[in-house]
């Protein structure tokens, strides 16, 4: 695993030391990022997700100041930023650590993110629909479960409770675990590429 400090919980190495977070859905968060945080875990979210976590007095750390800037083009650039997949998509190699260093990045031990839904039955408005296609949340799965050796992608608040006591269990998640997250986060993307796809050939009247 690729680590640049050590984290002890109960005299084990903890591993997962930064998880970034950005849902749509908040069902469970509070008490799955709240067990996180309790145990040294620094917490990065994204603004709507930052506000909602501070409210409820959970230390938090906005991912604008990983990237320097504020979220672009009315909200639609907030999380592809390099800082941000290079913390995601470094592997354990000196070459990866190196440039992460020179980069000032940390590396990024757990991707939680659940997609905005696109809600279709409510509006048949193409502008709307166009907005609410979640780009940065799938770019951001697809980049952790690409890594998910060095890095958790989580998609599913039903995994909360087994990340959580796998966690306090080794301090880790386990290699089976890390793939069974990592097929799920795939098998969501693509799930959510061909609802946007279905939606817009029924909208345009294309033919699959």
């Amino acid at each position: 695993m690729l680590k640049f400090a050590t984290i002890l919980l109960g005299g084990r190495k903890l591993n997962i030391h930064r998880v970034l977070i950005s849902v749509w859905d908040k069902t469970g968060i509070l008490d799955f990022v709240s067990a996180l945080s309790g145990k040294g875990i620094e917490i990065i979210a994204t603004q709507g997700t930052a506000s909602f976590l501070a409210s409820h007095n959970i230390p938090v750390k906005p991912i604008e100041e990983l990237t320097g800037s504020s979220n672009l083009l009315d909200g639609s650039l907030k999380t592809i930023h390099h800082r941000i997949f290079a913390a995601i998509l470094a592997k354990s190699t000196e070459e990866h650590i190196d440039q992460l260093k020179k980069l000032g990045v940390e590396p990024i031990d757990m991707v939680v993110v659940n997609l905005r839904p696109l809600n279709y039955e409510s509006t048949t408005d193409e502008k709307q629909l166009l907005e609410r296609i979640d780009i940065g949340g799938v770019a951001l799965l697809r980049a952790a479960a690409k890594n998910y050796r060095n890095v958790v992608p989580v998609c599913d608040y039903n995994d909360f409770k087994e990340i959580l006591d796998s966690i306090e269990k080794c301090g880790d998640i386990t290699l089976y675990h890390r793939r069974k997250l990592c097929v799920k986060a795939f098998k969501k993307c693509a799930e959510y590429d061909m609802q946007v796809s279905q939606i817009l050939a029924q909208l345009f009247a294309v033919e699959l």
